[in-house]
């Protein structure tokens, strides 16, 4: 099995789902040691459109078993208190495995695709802020196209977009405990 270091899935293909969930496990089988706790660190705020998807995909999970959300649209992360919030993820899981969630501007092609990669996610990138990589593993939503103003783009996504996406990641990683519990059956 050989997984691309970036996956692009458009939810409109009617295959994307199924495709997704299965590069998904493909990743945890090949990264995640046996019973290593999964935390999800879902990036972003509620405070622009563009850059709610991570906090939606963390309250959409929030009460699921399998993994710890840190994130959600009550209790965001975002530049301002993620080195705190990396702290208290190690503080309170051994050798978490980390599954980082953000939205992004990509190209317009490729605006309303979720990418699943094997790399860090950088976040902040897009709107010019240097923030450590952060996750084993991550999840982007393109929300909108890069532009010379990338703060007034983040302000004007469309919430139909970041909603959908986020819908898309949230149903895609809604994975069973036992399929997580031995990843390398």
């Amino acid at each position: 099995m050989s997984l691309k270091k970036i996956n692009y899935y458009q939810p409109n293909d009617f295959y994307a789902l199924s495709r997704f969930q299965s590069d998904f496990l493909k990743h945890l089988q090949k990264k995640c040691k046996k019973n290593q706790p999964l935390v999800l660190i879902c990036i972003g705020s509620d405070r622009a459109t563009g850059d709610c998807l991570g906090p939606l995909v963390g309250q959409s999970l929030m009460d699921f078993p399998v993994y710890s959300v840190y994130g959600t649209l009550q209790f965001p992360v975002h530049a301002k208190n993620l080195d705190k919030t990396m702290e208290l993820i190690y503080k309170f899981h051994k050798n978490p495995f980390i599954i980082a969630i953000d939205s992004c501007l990509g190209y317009a092609d490729h605006v309303g695709y979720i990418t699943l990669s094997s790399m860090p996610l950088c976040p902040g990138r897009g709107v010019s802020k240097h923030l450590p990589p952060i996750g084993d593993i991550s999840i982007t939503g393109i929300v909108d196209r890069f532009s010379e103003s990338s703060h007034e783009t983040i302000q004007t996504t469309r919430l139909q977009t970041v909603f959908y996406l986020a819908s898309f990641i949230a149903k895609g990683i809604q994975i069973p405990k036992f399929q997580v519990s031995y990843p390398h059956l």
